[in-house]
């Protein structure tokens, strides 16, 4: 299976040059998938008609899944290459869904994990966009910065499947999904960091339940699950008993350099429209454009882009050759996070009272900014685990390893 931390020559990449690519991609967003976000948010019939549509446009256009393996169905990109495009695919939240990207995280764990049974199973029909997946990891009472107290049990039966008991929140795209990673404990006590493992649980198992939709900021898609001995066969395990935390490490930091890919191209819309405001929007004193206070916003604003930019393609570079990307993915998530919170808080400024409303995207690109920062991982989190990073280079080599 091509791994995604390699770049490899794609049918994709024979087919466009990058810079084509990227426009392609971007004329794809703008003009497809952004005139029925509206659609596609309220969920239901409707939206799942638009997603097909626009997959199938995808496809014909030979846009689809471009950083997935080629023998799965895939474009082939390697990660590096992607990279550059997944900026673009994600100024829209449904970008990634639609070109048939978002399946990635999953697919490379269990590309990298999963038995031959998990592998033949599933790895192309999630390729194909006929399987949707999510993954478990943080409980009501445990949140996903100590994973060692992880409540979640799986104990193991006569004929080695695994029954698995628990609630899990905050689980993406939970009610849709056809399978569903789940980090549970499979041996040690409470607190161990040994012991936990990841198994991948069909949702249509007896014991599976979605228990609501958790709203974040007013905005749906994320759910509260539970198991009742929920009964997974042997072979659904992921790598081997005890691996989660390391498998977790692996996907969190793939996962969250996308997230932050993806963070940028919102923000660069949010101040395509700030610009495109202060341009063409004039007052009693005249445009807005000629306003210091508005110069102000754009400036920061471009500040905060141009500045964010590099250290985001900084990990994503360590991760292309399979190196230790920690402190610099943790540098990236503080940032962009940051960075798409206040480029799309000053958007709305601009747009004065047209900005709180919903003919534009800036109230979501602003919730989506601020969960940012406590989603996957809060601020807190990452500041410290750098810091600590950091100054243990220090005591122990006696110098800075990585300013």
């Amino acid at each position: 299976m091509t791994d995604p931390g390699t770049d490899h020559t794609s049918v994709a990449q024979q087919a466009a040059g990058p810079d084509e690519l990227r426009e392609r991609i971007d004329r794809f967003v703008r003009s497809r998938v952004i005139p029925r976000e509206a659609v596609l948010d309220a969920g239901g019939p409707a939206a799942a008609d638009a997603l097909a549509d626009l997959r199938g446009q995808a496809r014909e256009e030979g846009l689809w899944a471009l950083p997935l393996p080629v023998e799965l169905g895939g474009g082939g990109l390697g990660f590096g290459a992607y990279a550059a495009l997944a900026e673009t695919e994600g100024a829209s939240d449904h970008g990634p869904a639609a070109l048939g990207s978002a399946p990635l995280l999953d697919v490379t764990m269990l590309g990298r994990h999963g038995g031959t049974a998990v592998r033949e199973a599933y790895l192309k029909p999630l390729v194909a966009g006929e399987m949707r997946t999510c993954y478990a990891m943080t409980e009501p009472d445990v949140p996903g910065t100590d994973p060692a107290r992880t409540g979640t049990r799986a104990e193991r039966g006569p004929d080695g499947s695994w029954l698995v008991s628990g609630r899990k929140w905050f689980t993406s795209g939970a009610a849709g999904a056809d399978l569903v990673t789940v980090m549970a404990r499979t041996g040690g006590s409470a607190g161990d960091r040994e012991g936990l493992s990841l198994l991948l649980v069909p949702t249509a198992s007896a014991g599976f339940r979605v228990v609501r939709e958790l709203p974040v900021l007013g905005a749906g898609g994320q759910y509260e699950i539970e198991l009742d001995r929920v009964r997974v066969p042997a072979d659904h395990l992921l790598g081997k008993p005890g691996d989660a935390l390391a498998i977790a490490g692996e996907r969190l930091q793939l996962g969250r350099t996308l997230r932050c890919l993806r963070w940028l191209g919102q923000a660069r819309r949010a101040f395509d429209l700030m610009c495109e405001r202060a341009a063409t929007r004039s007052g009693s004193r005249g445009p807005l454009a000629d306003q210091q206070l508005i110069q102000g916003h754009v400036f920061d604003a471009l500040l905060a882009l141009r500045t964010t930019r590099p250290l985001v393609h900084e990990a994503v570079a360590l991760i292309a050759a399979g190196r230790d990307a920690r402190t610099e993915v943790g540098l990236a998530k503080v940032a962009a996070a940051r960075m798409l919170q206040q480029v799309a808080d000053s958007a709305i400024q601009v747009h004065g009272a047209a900005g709180l409303g919903p003919d534009t995207p800036l109230p979501g690109l602003l919730r989506t900014g601020r969960a940012a920062r406590i989603l996957d991982g809060p601020d807190e989190l990452h500041i410290t685990s750098v810091a600590r990073r950091v100054l243990r280079g220090y005591a122990t080599d006696g110098g800075p390893v990585t300013a």
